[in-house]
C-alpha cells in the first residue's frame, strides 16, 4: 500500500525489546519517527541505529519519539539494544503484519537471488497520527540528519 502525506498512519500493537506492548495510539500528542529496518546487528542497520543513538538527545529535545521496527524477535532486539546501548524502543513484528500494513515488506534482490524482506523506510508522524514525511530507500549514514532537518523545518 502506498501512503500519502496527511493520511493517518496504521495503528499497531507490538512488543518491544522487553516484551512490553506498544501501540501507535499510545504516542498521539507527540511526533514519532517509525523506522523500519531489515535486521538487527547487520552493518547498515547498526550504522542507522547507532546514528539515532548518537543523536538521541536532539530527538528528545524536539520531543520526537523514535520507534524501530523489524521482523526480528524480542530476544534479538534485547541483545541489539544492550550491545549498542540504544536508548530508544525497538518493536518486534515477527508475524509481519505491521511491515505489510506499512507497505515495507517487499520482494528484494541480492546477488541475483530474490527474497522477501523489509525495504529500509521511515515515516515521520505528527502528533495527530498523520504521516508528514515518508523516507524511502533510506541511506543509514545520512538518514538522521535528514530527519532532524525536516523536523526543525516543520515537515
Amino acid at each position: 500500500m502506498k501512503f500519502k502525506i496527511g493520511q493517518l498512519a496504521p495503528n499497531f500493537s507490538l512488543p518491544d525489546q522487553n516484551g512490553k506492548i506498544h501501540k501507535l495510539v499510545d504516542y498521539l500528542g507527540q511526533p514519532i519517527l517509525i523506522y523500519f529496518y531489515p535486521k538487527d546487528d547487520t552493518p547498515g542497520c547498526t550504522v542507522e541505529a547507532c546514528s539515532i543513538r548518537d543523536n538521541f538527545p536532539k530527538f528528545r529535545r524536539l520531543k520526537v519519539k523514535v520507534l524501530g521496527v523489524s521482523v526480528d524477535s524480542v530476544r534479538s532486539h534485547e541483545k541489539f539494544v544492550k550491545k549498542y546501548e540504544l536508548p530508544f524502543t525497538l518493536l518486534a513484528d515477527e508475524d509481519k503484519k505491521v511491515v505489510k500494513s506499512y507497505g515495507v515488506w517487499a520482494k528484494k534482490k541480492f546477488m541475483g537471488r530474490e527474497y522477501l524482506g523489509i525495504n529500509r523506510t521511515s515515516f515521520l508522524i505528527d502528533s495527530l497520527g498523520k504521516i508528514v514525511k515518508i523516507y524511502e530507500n533510506v541511506k543509514p549514514e545520512i538518514h538522521v540528519e535528514e530527519v532532524l532537518g525536516d523536523i526543525k523545518d516543520g515537515k
